[in-house]
C-alpha cells in the first residue's frame, strides 16, 4: 500500500495526515502555522510536519511516495511557486515552497491552492464522489472554491482562475479585501455575516455578553431574534445568487458547500436552495444537487495527498 503526506496550510493551523489511495488517513494532527509571524516560520512548521509524518511512516514500514501541500493564494503549479494572494499569511509571496520541502524532507512535492484541493478531496472521496462535474465552495472567513470538469480540476490558463469568491456580485458595492468592488466573498462569507450583524447591533444599541460569531447568529436565528433573521436572510440571498450564477455557467452535477455555516443544520442548505431556484435558469439546474461537504476539515489534506497518489 502506498501513502502520501497530505498537508493543508491555513492562517491559523496546519492540518496533516498520511493518506492512502482510498482516502483513509493515518497519524492525523494539527500544528499552529504561525502565519502572522513570517514566511520563514511557516516554512519551518511545514518541514516539521512533513519530517514527523515521514518518521511515523518509517516506523510502521509504510511506503511514502510524496508530499501534497494545499496553500492559500495563487500557485504557479508549473514552477511550484506561491505567487501571492494569501492575505492571511505574512510574506507568503514568491515562495518556492516545493523545493524547500524537497531539500529538507527528501520526498517529491506537489503544491496546489487549498480551496482547489478541498474540492478535489470532496469530489474523489466525499460529497462529490461518483460525479465528474462539481463546483465546491467553502464559506468561512472568505469564500474559496474549486471547479471539477470531467473529473479534473479546472484552474484556468496558467492556473490563474477559479477565484469563485471574487466574482463581482454587487455593482457599485463595497470594496473587497482583494481590492475589487462588490465581490461575492465580501457579501456572503461568514465574516460578512458577522460584520453586518455587528454593525446593525451597534446602530440599534444592542449589546451581547459573548463573542459575536456565526454560531451565535445561527442560534439567535433559530430563536427568531429579528436582527439575526434579517442578517441570515441577507446571507442566504447573496450566497444563493452567487451559486445560481455558478449553476448557469457550469451546470454541475453537484454544488458542494463546506465551512462552519454549512454544518449548522439542514435548514441552511434548504434556504440556499430556495434562493438558487428563484434565480437560476431551470434547464441549467436540471441535473444539479446542492449538498453539504462530507469530509469536514479533512478535505484539504486528503485532496492534497490525492495529487500525489
Amino acid at each position: 500500500m502506498e501513502y502520501a503526506i497530505g498537508i493543508d496550510l491555513g492562517g491559523t493551523s496546519i492540518k496533516y495526515a498520511l493518506v492512502d489511495k482510498a482516502g483513509n488517513s493515518l497519524f492525523e494532527g494539527k500544528l499552529p502555522s504561525f502565519a502572522s509571524v513570517s514566511a520563514a516560520k511557516v516554512t519551518e512548521q511545514l518541514i516539521k510536519v512533513a519530517t514527523t509524518l515521514k518518521g511515523e511512516a518509517a516506523r510502521e514500514n509504510l511506503t511514502v511516495t510524496g508530499i501534497g501541500l494545499g496553500t492559500p493564494g495563487i500557485v504557479d503549479e508549473t514552477n511550484r511557486i506561491v505567487l501571492g494572494g494569501a492575505e492571511n499569511i505574512r510574506g507568503w509571496e514568491n515562495i518556492d515552497i516545493a523545493s524547500l520541502l524537497e531539500e529538507q524532507v527528501k520526498l517529491p512535492v506537489v503544491v496546489g491552492n487549498d480551496a482547489n484541493l478541498m474540492g478535489l478531496g470532496e469530489t474523489k472521496y466525499g460529497a462529490g464522489k461518483g460525479c465528474t462535474h462539481v463546483v465546491f465552495l467553502t464559506v468561512g472567513t472568505g469564500i474559496g472554491g474549486a471547479v471539477i470538469i470531467d473529473g479534473k480540476l479546472f484552474n484556468g490558463y496558467a492556473n490563474r482562475g477559479t477565484e469563485l469568491g471574487h466574482v463581482p456580485l454587487i455593482a457599485n458595492g463595497e470594496r473587497c479585501a482583494c481590492g475589487a468592488i462588490g465581490c461575492l466573498e465580501h457579501y456572503a462569507s461568514t465574516s460578512a455575516l458577522v460584520r453586518r450583524f455587528s454593525a446593525s447591533a451597534q446602530e440599534r444599541n444592542l449589546n451581547f455578553n459573548e463573542e459575536i460569531n456565526g454560531e451565535l447568529i445561527v442560534r439567535l436565528y433559530h430563536e427568531g431574534f429579528p436582527l439575526a433573521v434579517e442578517c441570515m436572510n441577507d446571507h442566504f440571498y447573496y450566497l444563493g445568487r452567487g451559486i445560481a450564477g455558478f449553476v448557469n455557467i457550469f451546470s454541475p452535477q453537484r454544488i458542494v458547500i463546506g465551512g462552519g455555516l454549512a454544518e449548522a443544520g439542514s435548514f441552511y442548505l434548504e434556504e440556499i436552495r430556495k434562493v438558487v431556484k428563484a434565480h437560476v435558469i431551470a434547464d441549467c439546474a436540471l441535473n444539479t444537487e446542492i449538498v453539504a461537504a462530507a469530509l469536514g476539515n479533512k478535505a484539504g489534506q486528503i485532496g492534497a495527498a490525492s495529487l500525489v497518489l
